[in-house]
């Protein structure tokens, strides 16, 4: 994977347990539509050229097609999308700050970083 960047994380705070999957949610929105966070596109993303890796990102960031099908546990982490004839797909994944494990409570961003990764279907 490649093309990283950086953001500072929103200011959310750590979330009640009621609303947990609330916190999470919020905090994926803000990273996908720019707000801290890292993303990363694979090789096969990166291979369809710079406007198209353009037109990935700007797809992502507008993305709202959050369903029960895609998004079962309410944390809108996944999308999928059709790009110049290409499917692909993003994802966000929660990590601790060391980015060496899963984040110990995805809900508090003083101990997570969220990393999103978009990719062609087949990469998958």
């Amino acid at each position: 994977m490649t093309r990283a960047t950086t953001g500072a994380a929103p200011a959310n705070g750590t979330a009640s347990p009621g609303s947990r999957t609330d916190c999470v949610r919020a905090l994926n929105d803000a990273m996908r539509r720019g707000a801290g966070g890292r993303w990363m596109i694979t090789a096969g993303v990166e291979a369809l050229g710079a406007a198209r890796v353009a037109e990935a990102v700007a797809a992502v960031r507008r993305f709202d097609g959050f369903d029960a099908d895609n998004d079962p546990y309410g944390e809108r982490d996944f999308g999928a999308f059709a790009l110049g004839g290409e499917r692909l797909f993003w994802k966000i994944d929660a990590y601790d700050r060391s980015l060496r494990a899963g984040s110990p409570d995805p809900a508090d961003p003083a101990v997570t970083v969220r990393v999103l990764t978009i990719m062609l279907a087949g990469e998958y």
